[in-house]
């Protein structure tokens, strides 16, 4: 089975974020956007492992999460990985409460570790990603363009209320995500 660890966006969030990926869609239509039912921010990605590692990552999840409550973010920025303006994965960054993502990231870092998994030893960005490209470049003006795009859009608050346990299923060029375990904040 292939995991991830994530948080995953409410519907009302997912409609507005809908919209600027409509948006991002109208400036790049070359960009392959994230299907709306898959937004999330991952906090984890643990990769491909035997099923039998369900009950330890549950495990991984529950102390983590111990002493967090639900919290608050709202997406504020567009970015992209690599770069900007060489992009292959479009996202929105998050203000708020990112204190409390980065606190169950670097629990959940260390409690993979504990039980000898490899982790991601790249800084943690909190973002969404909202679409991909295989090759582009993007110029000054059309920077500025996607940078209005979020700044114009007055986004909701997102409400984290719970941790979830994914599974991520190869389905062509995509993924089908299946909701394996949710750890609620306390």
């Amino acid at each position: 089975m292939r995991f991830f660890i994530a948080l995953e966006v409410p519907e009302e969030n997912r409609q507005e974020i809908n919209l600027i990926q409509e948006r991002l869609k109208q400036l790049i239509p070359e960009v392959r956007l994230t299907d709306y039912h898959k937004l999330h921010l991952t906090l984890a990605f643990i990769g491909d492992h035997d099923q039998s590692l369900k009950a330890d990552l549950v495990e991984i999840i529950n102390l983590a999460a111990l002493d967090i409550p639900p919290f608050v973010v709202t997406p504020a920025y567009m970015d992209a990985f690599p770069k900007l303006h060489d992009p292959h994965t479009f996202w929105l960054g998050v203000k708020g409460d990112v204190d409390k993502l980065f606190l169950l990231e670097e629990r959940l870092k260390d409690q993979l570790l504990k039980i000898k998994l490899e982790v991601d030893n790249r800084r943690y960005i909190p973002h969404i990603a909202i679409g991909k490209i295989p090759s582009y470049e993007i110029d000054e003006t059309l920077e500025a363009q996607l940078e209005d795009i979020v700044i114009n859009s007055r986004l909701s608050p997102i409400s984290i209320a719970a941790i979830k346990l994914f599974e991520s299923i190869p389905s062509g060029d995509f993924h089908e995500h299946n909701t394996l375990a949710e750890i609620q904040l306390s």
